[in-house]
């Protein structure tokens, strides 16, 4: 049966036999049993498909993966220790040193740092072009050795809503593929493989977890994209590997090349993958992730209502207000709602900002956003900290930036908790 997106929050993923347990157990076990040497051998030579070590596949693991590869509508998915980790699995499992990556400017600073710094460590260059840049400014950016391009649905913490379709069209006529992050909107609000994306990653220490109890990440593949047909740019996947006994990942995976090669390369040399318990909290956090997005949608907009009215803020930024900058994209990719996230800056410039966060009662300040929870945080002098002035303008990261990550509390109590602080300014 074909099930809605909120039914597949709950019952996808996992699907007990008769006598299995109803609720997905946690198979905490580093190890797998095997009757003889010859039974592994085939799992290590790729010829046969059990769980024999949990660094590349746990029963656990590969239940949640399987669940956000269905919320997203993906062939396949892997999860991984952190966002971060997602980030940067996603772009190296098909970039080496001298290739090439192009990458909205507007992202979250840690991604920011890894595409500017780490990677071009590792010899991989990234051109950095503006969301909203125009299709020609895009196809500029692209060289003979691009083989990705990178973006953010909903960018952590500018709020700019990506024109998917477009940067997908542009990767497309260049023979690569489009990733893009969905950590904010989550599949509930924005399905991005659906307006051309190739490969979609989360963060799922956000909202999907929901309750700020466990960093993961997740990489899913949509399936989409034709490796083979673009052999000469992509030989990692569609040419023998020595190191799996000359395995060609297309003719073994199929669709789902791109994620078994991540698992059998990069998880199998670099690690980071999550422990199960962690990814059973995760799966409790997706079977309520469609309700807890509508009403994080609901109180977010009633607050940035809220404070477009109050004389003590300077700007605000939240796309489902009708006079915000991205409001036609967000109505055109996340017509339900963006997130609970918002952005805004109040009288005083950065004295204002931290006055009025530490005034605050309900809303706690954690470097934490998007679960249950209200909590606001200083991007330029925390998450963003480590970039410069012109880095941060970039990035759509104002000096006097408030994230504001409303919660699923009472709308009320939210209010009141912002008025009495701002009172303090």
């Amino acid at each position: 049966m074909s099930y809605n997106i909120d039914t597949k929050c709950v019952q996808s993923g996992w699907n007990p036999k008769n006598t299995d347990p109803r609720v997905l157990p946690i198979i905490q076990s580093t190890t797998f049993k095997f009757d003889s040497s010859e039974d592994m051998a085939k799992c290590f030579d790729l010829e046969e498909s059990n769980y024999f070590y949990t660094r590349l596949q746990n029963p656990t693991n590969d239940a949640v993966a399987n669940k956000i590869a269905a919320l997203e509508g993906g062939v396949a998915a892997m999860l991984t220790s952190s966002g971060q980790a997602a980030t940067f699995y996603s772009i190296v499992n098909i970039c080496n040193a001298g290739d090439h990556v192009v990458s909205s400017s507007a992202v979250y600073g840690g991604s920011y740092n890894l595409l500017a710094h780490t990677m071009k460590d590792l010899g991989i260059e990234v051109t950095f072009v503006e969301p909203d840049c125009s299709e020609a400014e895009l196809k500029a950016a692209f060289t003979p050795k691009t083989k990705c391009v990178f973006g953010e649905t909903l960018a952590n913490p500018a709020l700019k809503v990506l024109d998917i379709e477009m940067f997908a069209k542009a990767a497309h006529q260049h023979r690569v593929p489009l990733i893009v992050d969905n950590t904010f909107p989550t599949p509930i609000n924005c399905r991005p493989i659906e307006w051309g994306a190739d490969i979609v990653i989360h963060s799922t220490t956000k909202y999907m977890d929901g309750h700020a109890t466990s960093v993961g990440g997740a990489v899913v593949d949509s399936g989409n994209f034709d490796w083979q047909a673009n052999t000469d740019k992509f030989p990692e996947l569609t040419t023998p590997n020595t190191t799996y006994h000359g395995t060609i990942f297309t003719e073994t995976y199929g669709k789902a090349a791109y994620i078994g090669k991540m698992v059998t390369t990069l998880m199998r040399d670099l690690g980071s993958i999550p422990s199960p318990h962690n990814s059973f909290l995760l799966n409790i956090g997706l079977e309520t992730l469609h309700l807890r997005m509508e009403r994080h949608c609901t109180n977010a907009r009633k607050v940035a209502d809220h404070l477009k009215n109050n004389p003590k803020v300077t700007w605000i930024k939240y796309p489902d207000l009708t006079d915000d900058d991205d409001h036609q994209l967000a109505k055109k990719y996340l017509p339900n709602g963006s997130s609970g996230v918002i952005i805004f800056g109040v009288q005083g410039g950065r004295t204002g900002a931290t006055k009025f966060m530490d005034s605050l009662k309900l809303a706690a300040v954690v470097t934490h956003v998007a679960d249950c929870r209200t909590c606001v945080l200083h991007p330029a002098s925390t998450t963003h900290r480590q970039m410069n002035d012109a880095e941060l303008e970039a990035a759509g990261v104002k000096p006097d930036l408030i994230r504001f990550s409303v919660g699923i509390e009472n709308v009320d109590d939210i209010i009141a908790d912002i008025d009495q602080a701002l009172a303090q300014v």
